[in-house]
């Protein structure tokens, strides 16, 4: 069982319910009289999985005590002592989160208890549901279990029985997690830092000698975000796949496969009817030494001296030769083979890959990371799998990479969960009677998920595009429920409803082919002010679930409008004219509560003249990076300025992933904005030539629009 950590959602914890029950309520004098758990895994409580013991406090147990909770001196007569009941709890425990109503009291007594048994007392990590509650309903008659269990619902049948108020406890925390999702409350880390803000409930508790019931913490620890290994998430395919695939007739006989095999010391071939290599991937089929071991053990020798097209496997499995190892393995995993073939830009054959290939790569947690994704079935599961992308952030920093490609993980990440949460939903389509798909369609992520430079703190930015149907249709009333059940996965997920509204369960972003084309044309022929935020977010698309060639066809159409309308790409780059200025009369930062927001001052200015520029001169690059590398590369362009930005966008990225993975630890609300006061002198520094090369923008607009 994986131990909590910062990053932790709430609606997917892995934690036990707790409570005890004591001799009394004065913590000075109480003793343990019962300790029970009940766990709780991916958000589900496991009534299967309990921990119950009776505790001996060593002392006789007050009738007013016997009075309220049942437990007397004859029941505990065989019953262990602190000493040995403790561990025996926390090998149960196993490092998981403790929830439970009223901690405070709890752990003050077991620590009581911990010293007067000669235990080390180690605070585990914990969350009360007294504090939780108060934060998401400050209005409530009492703070009483009674009182929050009748708002939520909750039944309290069984109470004063240490795994009956375990159980209540926990039904009331899966209960509250939505509630304080709504407040922005979706880890670990930010319930225990909201809960470390309700001042006056903690005064009241410390004064009665109760614990704080979380573990409090000085500064960000990055590190407490857990470690992993990132290797699988730092390297491409390319760098493993064999360059020359090995290519024969389909025709071969299984011997002289087998003897080639042997000679070229590889364990796959690939057949296609001309035995040429470069051909579309769909052309070719494949044949391993483990078809040949089977058909030998099956049919004996005499197979040996039929074509191997007999046996070989078709269509062969593709993966681009530009995916990430962790995105191959878990196709691997998923498809249940051990060779890839590998694509080219064009899907032409590139390469072939095998399991063999990955064992020089240390690769566990990219495999777990995939199959979580994979293997969803709940909002739960996409949340345990989105926790891990700051684990996994936090490495790669470590490691010094380029934030770039930290960027880009990320954003394939968020593309593969929006693609989980269209199967599930589905999945529940079907199963609720409405039939499949009316017609093929397909699901896009737009904006900085699509461009590939989504950090830690994204959101939903997506569109539906189907093939035929009128808006307000069947087929646009069909993909408007399905629109809205996976965007609410999504937001149960920790991946927040777009504020802005550019989501599928919008109208305004589904519709056919047709319906999207004329809203291409409205926006490039009319070129009105209001439409530049649809623009900025729409040419910044990618296709993660359904049919592809939908998403491309509309690409290639918008790019073709977009280069052909001067008026509508002016209007663009004029929406960069005006950037905020982020320093002081004096040559400071320009700071709101101690930060700076570098996506207002930074990252969104150098993606919209980026963007702008590469409408103007029909250059459909993907990255801010490739457009900026491109635009360079144009004749006339002011070039070392164009690299200029480059730098600069590349040096935000890192500041501000720097700092979400800090505010991850420390419980607080992500965002774009940075510490300045967190930056080594040198990085201010840079920081300051960094945003100067943003101020030009306006210039650059001006010479660059119309360069050739």
């Amino acid at each position: 069982m994986r131990p909590v950590t910062d990053a932790t959602p709430l609606i997917a914890a892995n934690a036990v319910a707790f409570d005890t029950e004591t001799t009394g309520l004065d913590v000075k004098e109480a003793r343990i009289l019962q300790l029970g758990g009940m766990a709780l895994v991916d958000g589900l409580l496991r009534p299967d999985d309990m921990f119950d013991t009776l505790v001996d406090p060593g002392i006789p147990v007050p009738p007013r005590s016997t009075a309220i909770h049942g437990i007397t001196g004859q029941m505990l007569r065989t019953a262990p002592g602190f000493a040995e009941a403790w561990p025996r709890f926390e090998i149960y425990r196993g490092g998981r989160l403790l929830v439970g109503y009223a901690l405070g009291f709890d752990l003050a007594v077991l620590e009581r208890e911990a010293h007067r048994t000669g235990l080390l007392w180690q605070a585990p990590r914990t969350l009360c549901v007294r504090m939780l509650a108060g934060l998401v309903n400050p209005h409530l008659p009492d703070a009483s279990l009674e009182a929050i269990a009748a708002w939520l619902e909750v039944d309290t049948s069984g109470r004063h029985r240490a795994t009956a108020d375990a159980r209540i406890a926990g039904e009331i925390f899966i209960a509250l997690a939505p509630h304080l999702a709504e407040r922005g409350i979706r880890t670990v880390a930010e319930a225990e830092r909201a809960s470390s803000l309700r001042s006056q409930a903690l005064r009241q508790q410390a004064q009665a000698g109760w614990s704080e019931p979380f573990l409090r913490r000085s500064g960000a620890v990055r590190h407490a975000l857990e470690a992993m290994d990132p290797y699988a998430f730092r390297h491409r395919v390319r760098e493993a796949a064999s360059p020359e695939p090995v290519v024969v007739r389909d025709d071969i006989v299984l011997l002289d496969a087998a003897r080639l095999m042997a000679e070229r010391r590889i364990s796959s071939l690939l057949l296609a009817a001309d035995g040429q290599a470069g051909s579309p991937v769909s052309h070719y089929s494949i044949v391993t030494e483990r078809d040949i071991l089977r058909a030998v053990a099956d049919r004996g020798s005499a197979t040996l001296a039929e074509p191997a097209s007999a046996i070989a496997s078709k269509p062969v499995i593709a993966v681009g030769d530009d995916a990430f190892f962790y995105q191959a393995l878990g196709l691997m995993s998923r498809k249940r083979i051990r060779h890839l073939a590998v694509s080219d830009g064009s899907g032409n054959l590139a390469g072939v890959l095998s399991s063999r290939d990955f064992l020089k790569f240390r690769a566990g947690a990219a495999v777990d990371l995939q199959a979580r994704i994979e293997n969803a079935r709940t909002p739960a599961d996409l949340a345990g799998a989105w926790s891990r992308v700051a684990v996994i952030a936090s490495a790669l920093i470590d490691e010094e990479t380029d934030t770039r490609i930290i960027a880009e993980i990320i954003s394939g990440i968020l593309c593969s969960i929006t693609a989980s949460a269209c199967g599930m939903a589905r999945r529940e389509m079907e199963a609720a009677g409405r039939g499949a798909p009316p017609v093929p369609f397909a699901v896009m992520v737009l904006g900085s998920g699509g461009r590939g430079e989504s950090l830690l703190a994204a959101d939903q930015d997506n569109a539906i595009i189907f093939s035929k149907g009128a808006p307000d249709g069947g087929e646009d009333s069909w993909f408007g429920v399905f629109s809205e059940k996976f965007t609410d996965h999504l937001h149960s997920a920790a991946i927040p409803l777009c504020k802005g509204g550019v989501m599928a369960r919008n109208p305004a972003w589904r519709g056919s082919a047709e319906t999207w084309r004329g809203r291409v044309d409205g926006w490039v022929s009319k070129a009105r002010p209001q439409d530049l935020l649809n623009v900025d977010i729409f040419y910044d698309l990618r296709a993660v679930y359904g049919e592809e060639r939908l998403v491309t066809e509309l690409s290639a159409h918008a790019w073709k409008k977009g280069a052909e309308r001067v008026e509508f790409v002016k209007l663009l780059g004029e929406s960069v004219r005006n950037i905020a200025n982020p320093f002081t009369i004096f040559g400071g930062f320009r700071r709101d509560e101690g930060r700076l927001d570098l996506k207002l001052h930074g990252l969104f200015p150098i993606c919209a003249f980026a963007r702008a520029l590469s409408i103007r001169h029909h250059l459909p690059h993907a990255s801010t990076r490739a457009r900026l590398e491109a635009l360079a590369d144009v004749s006339a362009m002011p070039r070392s300025d164009l690299l200029a930005l480059r730098d600069a966008h590349r040096f935000f990225l890192a500041r501000v992933l720097e700092q979400q993975v800090e505010d991850i630890a420390a419980g607080i609300p992500l965002s774009n904005r940075i510490a300045v006061d967190r930056l080594a002198p040198t990085q201010q520094k840079t920081l300051k030539e960094a945003l100067r090369a943003v101020a030009i923008i306006p210039e650059l607009v001006r010479s660059a629009m119309f360069a050739n």
